[in-house]
């Protein structure tokens, strides 16, 4: 189990904290398609985090904390999934009309102590924390980590009820639905935090098929007061969003700074 959930919340920090930048490795989730007419179709999606997008070239993204939410509001169990050494991937049937809510989602611990004179580190939930540093560490910090990686598919009609808000870290709220995007159009949604407005997140948003082109070609973004922002969609094509922060409102009394991120991925379609 510590293993597992190491591995996932290693991913997971590669997309929190400090600004983005050119060169970070990018968590991401990306399905075969994400507008289909009919039910009983299939969809395959890659998961991976690396340097270029959408191309696997460093390390798997953990499949462990997947999950599906079906458009009646439904947890689903994906088809056939698989990790190998540069990817996850998994299937899914489409046998509901409506938007489907792919998710990764990390919430644990990360602490790091000094032991007989060795710096340590530990990764895990909050239910495994009790007793995780032992008795004699110094210098102990603990952080909690909230965050999210995930991708929308919609079967005919577009719905809302996969973006229940649940109240913790940072949501989406589609005032433009995610698989309702268009080149040249331009595009309105709401960020959450802790169920609230995120007011001045700053956000990331890249094209796909970086490793062909010599500029990130990145869009720069801050929520408003009501955490609301809009972009206008270039080109069509999958797109990478990523925005972050962090704060001192931990669950756990041991932790004394949460780190927050959130992820999604689009696809833009052409007029």
């Amino acid at each position: 189990m510590k293993l597992r959930l190491a591995g996932i919340a290693a991913a997971f920090a590669l997309v929190l904290g400090a600004a983005p930048s050119a060169q970070a490795h990018k968590a991401w989730l990306r399905p075969s398609a994400t507008v289909l007419s009919e039910t009983g179709t299939w969809v395959t999606v890659d998961a991976a985090v690396s340097n270029d997008l959408f191309y696997f070239n460093h390390v798997p993204l953990r499949l462990d904390s997947l999950r599906i939410t079906a458009p009646d509001g439904t947890m689903l169990e994906p088809a056939n999934p698989a990790t190998g050494k540069y990817r996850s991937v998994f299937d899914l049937q489409l046998e509901q009309e409506g938007t489907y809510r792919m998710s990764v989602v990390n919430d644990g611990l990360f602490a790091r102590y000094v032991l007989d004179g060795e710096p340590k580190r530990w990764r895990g939930s909050a239910a495994e924390f009790e007793g995780a540093i032992p008795a004699g560490a110094t210098d102990a910090e603990v952080s909690q980590t909230l965050s999210r990686v995930e991708t929308f598919v919609t079967v005919g009609a577009p719905s809302l009820e996969v973006f229940k808000v649940t109240g913790e870290g940072i949501e989406l709220v589609p005032v433009t639905h995610p698989n309702d995007l268009y080149a040249g159009e331009t595009a309105t949604f709401q960020l959450l935090l802790d169920g609230a407005p995120a007011a001045g997140l700053e956000i990331e948003i890249v094209p796909g098929a970086t490793r062909y082109r010599d500029s990130q070609d990145s869009i720069a973004l801050v929520t408003g007061e009501d955490g609301r922002f809009e972009v206008t969609w270039p080109a069509a094509g999958m797109y990478w969003m990523e925005t972050g922060s962090s704060d001192d409102r931990t669950s756990v009394p041991e932790a004394a700074q949460r780190r927050l991120g959130y992820v999604a991925t689009f696809e833009v379609l052409p007029l």
